[in-house]
């Protein structure tokens, strides 16, 4: 699809807004008169650093489509930043093409929200015995990179954070759904908890929850 960039006289997106309803991401804008169609782009910025509008998902709407639906609506993954960019499609003797605003009125950023991480941890062992098993679950709203969780051991109580014992990171990626990890073998008078690794950057896509 060819691109221009907007002038004076081109008709532009503007009032875009988003908004989550019913576990769906809604999209409205004031629509230019002359105007009976966008392409809509779509970019998770997970592990990018900003940059422009991406070209290479363009999802084409109607006007028609906008007033059936009220907006624009789609799913989102959870804990995942999103940017949208609507660009008018104009049709002319010179062809078709999107109209690019260097005003950027016609993009927003948006996160789905926070994914729920539930985990418990349940100790299992005998009266007589030097050790004892951990057995953790998690069940997890979203896949996670096993960088994401870390679990951290001590003696003699649970600890209160990452650095109250000894942490130990966890070998493979979490799917989402009910996770059992195999039994970790811990001292009778040890206990585990787990924590997001990096509370500042992990804290601000997922919530993690003791069951």
């Amino acid at each position: 699809m060819h691109f221009v960039d907007a002038d004076e006289e081109s008709p532009r997106i503007t009032g875009l807004t988003h908004a989550m309803e019913e576990e769906q991401c809604v999209l409205r804008w004031i629509w230019p008169a002359a105007v009976n169609a966008v392409y809509i782009s779509m970019l998770p910025l997970e592990g990018r650093e900003g940059g422009d509008e991406d070209t290479g998902r363009l999802k084409l709407y109607t006007k028609s489509e906008y007033k059936v639906n009220n907006g624009y609506a789609c799913r989102l993954d959870r804990a995942r930043p999103y940017r949208f960019t609507v660009y008018a499609f104009v049709e002319s003797q010179e062809g078709a093409f999107l109209i690019r605003q260097p005003d950027r009125d016609n993009r927003t950023e948006l996160n789905a929200g926070r994914a729920k991480i539930y985990y418990s941890v349940t100790e299992k062992g005998g009266l007589f015995r030097k050790h004892k098993q951990a057995l953790i679950e998690v069940d997890t709203e979203a896949a996670l990179n096993q960088d994401v969780l870390c679990y951290v051991k001590k003696q003699g109580s649970y600890p209160a954070n990452r650095e109250d014992g000894i942490l130990y990171p966890f070998a493979a990626p979490f799917a989402p759904g009910r996770n059992v990890l195999p039994p970790i073998e811990i001292g009778k008078s040890e206990y585990v908890r787990l924590f997001l690794t990096d509370g500042r950057t992990h804290g601000q896509l997922y919530e993690l929850i003791a069951r």
